[in-house]
């Protein structure tokens, strides 16, 4: 699997983009950055959206992605899988014809730039390369499983040939996750604070490098590689250093634009 971090902030900065992360430049985990990253070609290639909860910074590029779709005249489908609540509120308080156009009726019910599908936690998403063939033996295969944050949400585990990815989304001190991260060939995890914060990271259900520690003694086999994600740009250079006092060799503070091979 190819991994490009279109953005991994917890904020939005000069040089901190919101969460993206771009899977083989066709399936995409968040959408806080698209369009002001990815060329018009390297948007059309994109057919498939997971996303992990509601909030606006993950979900923020979905409505310009369908906009640059539908002005270029382009006959593209994209699917946006999420759990019904996040659906919900796609359909509720975005795409709304208020703040934005219906993008799943246009330009027509039949053929729209957008597809809505609603995902269980624990139940398997099969996304093949080639549908027409029955078993699909070099699909995707994502498993959405249920963290703890302020909204309702999920992580996903992300399985393509033989390769195994977990991403955790925002999330703060959680269970269910980590026995999918065991033996993982990487781990995609949150620490928006500093250690100092601890206290506002359990407020608002997300992590820092103190609470991470203990996250991670959960997992019966650390993954092989640990990327730490959404930090608070304000904070970024002394999370960095407590991310280096942790000393695990294997964990590392992503930067947008980074391209890894999984």
């Amino acid at each position: 699997m190819k991994l490009r971090i279109l953005g991994s902030a917890g904020a939005e900065f000069p040089d901190f983009r919101p969460p993206a992360f771009l899977i083989d430049d066709s399936l995409l985990l968040d959408a806080g950055t698209i369009g002001s990253v990815l060329t018009e070609e390297e948007q059309w290639s994109i057919k498939n959206i997971f996303i992990t909860h509601a909030h606006l910074d993950h979900i923020r590029s979905i409505p310009a992605l369908a906009d640059n779709i539908i002005v270029k005249n382009l006959r593209h489908l994209v699917d946006v899988y999420a759990p019904q609540s996040v659906i919900d509120a796609l359909r509720n308080h975005l795409f709304n014809g208020l703040i934005w156009p219906d993008f799943t009726c246009l330009p027509t019910p039949e053929e729209p730039v957008l597809r809505f599908n609603t995902i269980e936690p624990l139940v398997p998403v099969l996304l093949c390369d080639k549908p027409e063939e029955p078993r699909c033996l070099n699909g995707y295969t994502l498993t959405a499983i249920t963290v703890h944050h302020t909204v309702p949400a999920v992580g996903y585990c992300v399985e393509h040939a033989g390769r195994r990815l977990v991403y955790t989304g925002d999330t703060g001190p959680t269970e269910e996750i980590w026995s999918y991260a065991s033996g993982a060939d990487a781990l995609i995890v949150e620490v928006s604070f500093p250690n100092s914060q601890e206290p506002l990271a359990l407020l608002t259900q997300h992590l820092c490098c103190s609470l991470l520690e203990k996250e991670l003694t959960k997992i019966a086999v650390l993954p092989k590689r640990i990327l730490i994600t959404h930090p608070k740009p304000q904070y970024y250079e002394q999370i960095k250093s407590e991310i280096a006092q942790m000393g695990i060799r294997q964990v590392e503070l992503l930067r947008d634009g980074t391209i890894y091979d999984i």
